[in-house]
């Protein structure tokens, strides 16, 4: 189980200087918008994966006015106390775990981890594939070193070979040695990412099915479809027989990175038929599948973090989901609301969770 006992903030977005305790399994994070209780969930956030859950910008994480911020959080994982440290200062990250220096900010992934659920997610329904690889990327990555480095060298080697492409117009290279030194390093790293990705999903489904039905009282079959270019042709072949057209489009057509995850509800697309109780019900069971998902592949629970729940469902599906979120399923979980009341009503007097006032 990873649990997080206390944060320091430093010029983290709006905080000057604060710190903040969480001796208690549920911890509500409470006061009035703009007040800071998104920015706290993200500070827990960044610990667990160098990155903020809102931007990949790290210099609009940084307090207006500051070149850099610093975070410090007091963890407890697998019984054992460690003290991670997250600084960005003038472009340079750097990460520390009980005040040893990462060499690579890569090497602190798969550590810890935390599971955010927040308003703007539906857009990972609604919007295009790149936020759906980016999902699952960010799964996979965590528990599989093999996968971050393959994904890492395809992306790497993408570029290179975008970039022939486009010097293609203006000065044709008949040495075809590149271009298949290109092909070839694709070929490997991406077949390793579809197979680990459709080995994923198989695992992954029998978990999205159940906290679907369980949040719904099974109202509908939902389901996850993998388009991908490589379900039906290796990469190799792709790359070599689709050369001409990539050549007039300056760009790689095929491969794992136009790859797609399909959300299904009763047989029909959820982005384009789902109701925004469906989705929103779909969305709520794909992040407590990958909660479930973490915790089973890597042995430990991660943080859960809830933003602004209470606005996003109704109170049938809130209840079915406060009951989940208090079984022994679940570890630690910090959530925020702008109603402390609400949320004392809601979980009732015998599970009412600590607070935070902001």
């Amino acid at each position: 189980m990873t649990i997080i006992r206390k944060i320091s903030l430093l010029q983290y977005r709006n905080y000057d200087n604060s710190s903040f305790e969480f001796p208690d399994k549920l911890t509500c994070i409470t006061g009035r918008n703009g007040s800071g209780k998104t920015n706290l969930l993200d500070a827990v956030y960044f610990l667990c994966y160098t990155k903020s859950y809102f931007t990949g910008h790290q210099q609009l994480v940084a307090q207006k006015g500051t070149n850099g911020f610093r975070i410090e959080g007091h963890f407890v994982r697998q019984g054992n106390p460690e003290i991670i440290c997250c600084k960005w200062k003038q472009g340079k990250n750097e990460v520390m775990a009980n005040n040893v220096l990462n060499e690579r900010i890569s090497d602190h992934i798969g550590h810890y981890s935390a599971v955010m659920i927040a308003p703007d997610d539906l857009e990972l329904i609604n919007e295009g594939s790149e936020l759906r690889r980016k999902w699952v990327d960010g799964i996979l990555s965590q528990l599989d070193r093999a996968y971050l480095e393959s994904l890492m060298q395809y992306q790497g080697v993408l570029q290179q070979r975008n970039a022939w492409l486009k010097q293609q117009n203006m000065s044709p290279d008949t040495d075809s040695f590149t271009i298949d030194f290109y092909n070839e390093q694709l070929s490997k790293t991406g077949s390793y990412i579809h197979k680990r990705r459709s080995l994923f999903l198989q695992e992954f489904l029998p978990f999205l099915h159940d906290f679907y039905s369980r949040l719904c009282n099974g109202a509908e079959v939902v389901t996850i479809q993998y388009e991908s270019d490589l379900n039906k042709q290796d990469l190799k072949s792709l790359l070599k027989n689709g050369l001409r057209a990539d050549i007039q489009f300056q760009r790689t057509l095929h491969g794992i990175h136009k790859d797609d995850l399909v959300f299904m509800l009763d047989g029909v697309l959820a982005k384009r038929f789902g109701s925004q109780g469906q989705k929103k019900s779909f969305l709520f069971a794909l992040k407590l599948a990958q909660y479930a998902y973490l915790t089973k592949v890597s042995g430990s629970q991660p943080v859960l973090l809830l933003d602004d729940i209470f606005e996003k469902l109704d109170q049938h599906r809130m209840k079915s989901l406060l009951q989940i979120i208090q079984s022994p399923e679940f570890g630690q979980v910090l959530l925020t609301d702008t109603h402390a009341d609400r949320v004392k009503d809601a979980f009732g007097a015998e599970a009412s969770p600590g607070f935070i006032y902001l």
